[in-house]
């Protein structure tokens, strides 16, 4: 079956569907990992976005329940050059064309990805139409002008929970099954901006006693729990409508030690008066390079965002930057050491990607025995 994707500048992609049939808008963007395709899929933080795969060959090791990172799929499409419908791993389940038709996923192969990738980096990343049911030009013209996009649009609201929860799951051996589950020793509240599972995981596989709570949680909610330290997570979209949490950040600064992921990232510099903008064509891949400026090592690091925050807006506040992404020399990272809050902009968890910056769950956790 054909399926067509259409660009707002009016560039179009024809393809073979697989996957759910349908038709959907979103933020056309690409991501540079080889692997990950359902870690990826489920990251809330894909909400709105329809998402390209660089790496030609996708699928060939299927999917499974264990490498999901939130209850479904958060991405509006997905796009690879060839799908594998033939996936061979002990651990596979499903095909991932079966498990994009389980989630109602819209999924489109055989287009020219290095194409469609050069055109995103040079024109930008921008709002497209995946379809497999409506191949008409100007009716998916007509769907896509209503679409508003993602800039100054709250979606946080889209993928938080509805209420607190508590987790109690490690991080599991695959190869055993054993979970890594020490004694809890501090409390933590976690805002459930678009959170994944695996940093909930690692959280807890850290000693932590693990309280999510939704997004529009007030400083009063989270301080009535008496935590140790709070956590910021990630999350999709742009943060400076998501003022709610904002202000509540900027109420529990310097009361308990913070620590902020991607979206978490932005939202503590909009709290301590930063700015933030939107990137041309963001970073999404595990195999960006960001230099720790504490120890001069460099980290191999899995990004996955499109905004962020402004370098010269952030040097105006009382704040040491932590991280420098090598590519382009944005902020990746920085720390409050008189309100005991630090944020990194990429994804120490990984899943997938590297684990160079896992160290930081434990840097939380030594902030947290100091206070």
């Amino acid at each position: 079956m054909k399926a067509i994707l259409l660009l707002e500048d009016g560039t179009v992609f024809k393809g073979t569907s697989f996957g759910a049939r349908g038709l959907e808008c979103g933020e056309v963007v690409f991501n540079t990992s080889m692997a990950g395709y359902q870690e990826i899929l489920t990251d809330p933080s894909y909400n709105e976005q329809i998402v390209t795969m660089t790496y030609p060959l996708i699928g060939n090791y299927g999917t499974n329940k264990a490498d999901s990172e939130s209850s479904k799929i958060f991405a509006s499409g997905f796009i690879v050059k060839e799908n594998c419908d033939y996936p061979s791993n002990w651990r596979n389940t499903d095909s991932l064309s079966d498990c994009l038709k389980a989630g109602n996923i819209v999924g489109l192969e055989g287009i020219d990805t290095r194409a469609l990738v050069k055109h995103i980096r040079e024109a930008g990343a921008m709002r497209g139409v995946i379809s497999s049911t409506e191949l008409d030009l100007k009716n998916l013209k007509k769907k896509l002008d209503k679409y508003p996009g993602l800039v100054g649009r709250d979606i946080v609201k889209n993928v938080t929970t509805k209420k607190p929860y508590d987790w109690d799951i490690g991080v599991t051996d695959v190869l055993t099954g054993e979970q890594c589950m020490p004694k809890k020793k501090f409390k933590v509240v976690a805002f459930d901006f678009g959170v994944k599972h695996n940093i909930l995981r690692l959280l807890r596989s850290h000693g932590c006693d693990v309280h999510v709570v939704p997004a529009s949680a007030s400083a009063k909610d989270v301080m009535a729990r008496k935590p140790d330290g709070v956590f910021l997570s990630n999350g999709p979209g742009d943060p400076a409508p998501v003022d709610y949490a904002v202000e509540t950040v900027r109420e529990l600064l310097g009361k308990l030690p913070i620590f902020g992921i991607c979206l978490g990232h932005q939202i503590l510099a909009l709290a301590l008066g930063a700015k933030t903008y939107k990137l041309k064509f963001g970073h999404r891949g595990a195999n960006h390079p960001v230099k720790n400026l504490r120890t001069g090592k460099i980290e191999i690091t899995a990004q996955n965002h499109g905004f962020c925050v402004d370098t010269d807006s952030l040097a105006e506040q009382d704040v040491e930057l932590t991280h420098l992404n090598l590519n382009d020399n944005t902020n990746e990272g920085f720390a409050c050491k008189k309100l005991n809050a630090f944020c990194v902009q990429y994804h120490p968890e990984a899943s997938p990607g590297p684990h160079d910056s896992s160290y930081l769950f434990g840097d939380f956790v030594d902030l947290m025995a100091r206070s």
